[in-house]
């Protein structure tokens, strides 16, 4: 989703600096082109050779550096740049910045720059917390065209403790992605999404569950955020790794989720119900660990709540609602029954019938269904599907 996008780098001072090693691996790898700009004290951390090996292309770090070519370098960064991000990002260099001073290569360009700029702080807890510095983030904060990422909390590399830890590079890269991948079309859009596995408990040791690893719902959440939406996650046990910066809400059971979404659906203007919900429940749970013993054991079930079904007869006017279908046989036929009798907009229904599809996997074989016919999408990762059944359910 990043392939082609020009990304630069502005690197500061701080010892932070080494972790932007990775971060330009990460954009590499996704297909950007990345330009690196370094202060004088950054190149006091890391050998700028080392950033020119990473990212294939020059490392800038002197504003009046001759060239072989005719090209006044900070301006033709700025006019290329699809983003400019400032990682680590000093107290120093942010003062620079929000109050308009441009006296060395990093900040003429940034000053010249209409891309999206993206800051991420990075210093001593005190340094962070002061009020100049707070105020000169907050006026950054105030142009639109500015993304300021919070910071960490934690041990410092001087021993202090507290917020002003630069985040990870997977978070940066995360956050950039997002920035790029898509158009906004979810914009001022309220997204809920339920995704993973319910547990049922049977007594204090087990519990009735199934495969769900979260990966399609996870997919859905991250590329409604990528689109603009306020989304909210409705989470049961996942194994996938979840994406950064969410705003999540994890629960166990089928009668955790329901609760769950009964207090957050009135709100949403789109809801896709992508968990792995327990259809049973044990009537009853042991107190204690059942002890094997000679003979079968039976354990009794009960039907649990039927939350699509809850959503369908309950909705807001004008919420759209998609709901996920996975089957090993009969997939258009159980599907669609499943469209009516939920009273939903839309399935997504998955079949399991290969390995390529369906739990655990990175790729999945999706049918789209509406009530105005089917649409059988290709083998596609779950982030490419994710795309499809998002723009599917605005289009309605």
């Amino acid at each position: 989703m990043l392939k082609g996008k020009n990304i630069v780098i502005g690197l500061t001072g701080s010892v932070a600096v080494y972790k932007i090693c990775e971060l330009i691996r990460l954009l590499v790898k996704a297909g950007c082109n990345v330009d690196t700009i370094m202060t004088e004290s950054a190149a006091k951390f890391i050998n700028p050779y080392l950033i020119e090996e990473l990212s294939q292309n020059k490392c800038i770090t002197d504003t009046f550096e001759r060239v072989a070519e005719f090209d006044v370098k900070h301006i033709s960064l700025a006019n290329k740049a699809d983003m400019f991000v400032v990682a680590p990002a000093t107290a120093n260099v942010v003062g620079k910045i929000a109050n308009g001073i441009a006296d060395d290569m990093l900040t003429t360009t940034i000053m010249a720059t209409k891309a999206p700029k993206m800051i991420a702080p990075a210093m001593n807890p005190n340094m962070y917390s002061n009020p100049i510095f707070q105020n000169n983030l907050k006026r950054l904060s105030e142009y639109e065209d500015y993304i300021i990422l919070p910071t960490g909390e934690g041990e410092m590399t001087c021993g202090d403790f507290g917020s002003g830890r630069m985040l990870e590079p997977k978070e940066i890269f995360a956050r950039i992605k997002r920035e790029l991948s898509y158009e906004k079309i979810l914009k001022g859009k309220r997204v809920l999404v339920t995704c993973g596995a319910t547990m049922e408990d049977i007594d204090p040791v087990r519990f009735i569950t199934n495969h769900s690893s979260g990966k399609m719902g996870f997919a859905i959440a991250e590329t409604a955020v990528s689109m603009g939406a306020e989304v909210t996650l409705i989470k049961g046990n996942t194994t996938a790794e979840m994406p950064y910066g969410l705003n999540v809400i994890n629960v166990k059971s089928a009668a955790d989720m329901f609760e769950a979404v009964k207090a957050n659906y009135k709100n949403a203007d789109y809801i896709f119900k992508a968990a792995a919900v327990a259809d049973y429940t044990p009537k009853e749970k042991a107190l204690n660990k059942i002890k094997k013993a000679d003979g079968n054991l039976s354990i009794e079930l009960k039907r649990t709540d039927d939350i699509l079904k809850f959503l369908g007869e309950n909705r807001k006017e004008g919420t759209k609602i998609c709901g996920f279908s996975m089957e090993t046989e009969d997939l258009i036929k159980n599907s669609s029954k499943k469209l009516t009798s939920k009273n939903v907009d839309m399935i997504a229904a998955n079949s399991i019938a290969n390995k390529d599809s369906g739990f655990g996997t990175d790729t999945n074989r999706i049918t789209i269904i509406t009530e105005n016919g089917n649409k059988e999408l290709p083998l596609m990762t779950k982030e490419e599907c994710a795309c499809e059944i998002i723009k599917t359910l605005t289009e309605m």
